[in-house]
């Protein structure tokens, strides 16, 4: 008997599986440049998020206020402090005036949106019947854009290009 020794099977570690090594060095260079883009698009769209964000923020806080004016039965105010602050009194004798015993929150913008800027034209006052005085246009501005948030003398708070 003769028995053909040639064609043994080998194990599988001893095939060439993989790749070489140019091939994963064309493969990571690619990487490379696919990241280094998307990285510097990135950078160029922050601006725009954290404009967004604290815009967003501003708004429902705005809207809560107005909210818990309803909710409560007295007159809830928003004052700008400085622009990158803002205080919610939660006026219960309706004097304007942060008295003993009244909530105030105060909110800062520069914490979660660094950069943004606030700037308003008047303080507001929020309505037991949801309403609003002392109405204002509050702007809200990076180096890249700026945004205005309207409130009306019907409470409604909007979001809106600045020339409009």
């Amino acid at each position: 008997m003769n028995i053909d020794n040639s064609r043994t099977l080998t194990h599988p570690a001893e095939k060439p599986w993989g790749y070489t090594l140019t091939e994963l060095m064309i493969v990571l260079g690619i990487l490379a440049v696919v990241l280094g883009l998307s990285g510097t698009w990135l950078a160029s769209q922050l601006p725009q998020y954290r404009l967004n964000g604290a815009v967003r923020q501003i708004r429902a806080d705005l809207l809560a206020a107005r909210a818990q004016a309803v909710r409560q039965g007295n007159e809830v105010r928003v004052f700008f402090t400085d622009p990158q602050h803002y205080d919610i009194l939660d006026d219960d004798n309706n004097n304007g005036k942060a008295d003993p015993g009244e909530a105030v929150e105060s909110r800062s913008i520069q914490e979660e949106f660094a950069g943004v800027a606030i700037q308003s034209n008047n303080n507001p006052i929020f309505h037991p019947r949801g309403t609003a005085s002392s109405l204002a246009t509050v702007r809200i501005s990076n180096a890249s854009r700026e945004k205005a948030i309207t409130i009306s003398i019907t409470g409604r708070v909007k979001v809106k290009p600045p020339d409009d």
